[in-house]
């Protein structure tokens, strides 16, 4: 029975320390239903091998009932040719004896081959029995299998998942993001005080401008009122 009959033959720890030793269960396993297959085309092959012996005895065993009927049957014609004086009397019982010899040799291998068709029936019975027992559990091994490699395959992505958490330090990334929110802070206080250092300067420049122009403006207004009052003849 492959893998199984060789983890069956352990006693319950052994199976399940040789099972845990396995390098891939589920590889094994499917190793181990390829084999039931296979034994379970061999019992199938078995059984029509079976059934073809079975089939030619009930044959052989029909012939021979047939064969001592019609021996039967013949010495009765010669017994009835004897005594109706178409045939010697001593001929006849001779010819009819012999047919009834053959008579009982073909009824005793009539009766041995019903005797070895019975044993053939008791087999056949058996293994049809292996064989729908060994497909139901094959049957339900594959559906297991099916289900098992499901669930393997969502454990295992569980499991990596659980480890890639289980390795982020979370303290650590909330200390970087909490540098980075400070660093981040910092550069923005840092570029609005040089915005408004360059809002004072360009405030000074614009108010020394306009100091300048004004008196630029009133010095040359005070030459013009004294130029027109020297034309005027004013003091």
């Amino acid at each position: 029975m492959g893998i199984f009959t060789r983890l069956f033959k352990f006693t319950e720890s052994e199976v399940h320390s040789a099972v845990d030793k396995l390098e891939d269960p589920i590889k094994m396993t499917q190793q181990g239903i390829r084999d039931l297959k296979k034994d379970l085309q061999a019992s199938m092959q078995s059984l029509a091998e079976v059934k073809a012996i079975q089939i030619r005895s009930r044959r052989e065993m029909q012939e021979k009932k047939e064969q001592a009927a019609t021996y039967e049957k013949k010495a009765m014609l010669l017994l009835q040719k004897t005594q109706n004086g178409t045939l010697d009397a001593a001929e006849g019982d001779r010819l009819a004896g012999e047919a009834l010899a053959r008579k009982e040799a073909a009824s005793s291998q009539a009766v041995s081959t019903a005797s070895d068709l019975q044993k053939n029936e008791v087999m056949v019975a058996q293994l049809e029995a292996n064989v729908k027992n060994l497909k139901s559990k094959i049957s339900t091994w594959e559906s297991e299998l099916a289900t098992l490699t499901a669930r393997a395959k969502v454990a295992g992505a569980t499991r990596k998942l659980n480890q890639q958490l289980a390795n982020v330090d979370s303290s650590g990334t909330l200390a970087m993001l909490e540098k980075m929110k400070a660093k981040v802070s910092e550069e923005e206080a840092l570029a609005e005080s040089y915005g408004e250092i360059a809002m004072v300067e360009t405030s000074v420049d614009a108010e020394i401008d306009r100091a300048l122009v004004g008196g630029a403006q009133e010095v040359k207004a005070a030459d013009s009122l004294a130029a027109l009052k020297a034309r005027m003849g004013m003091a």
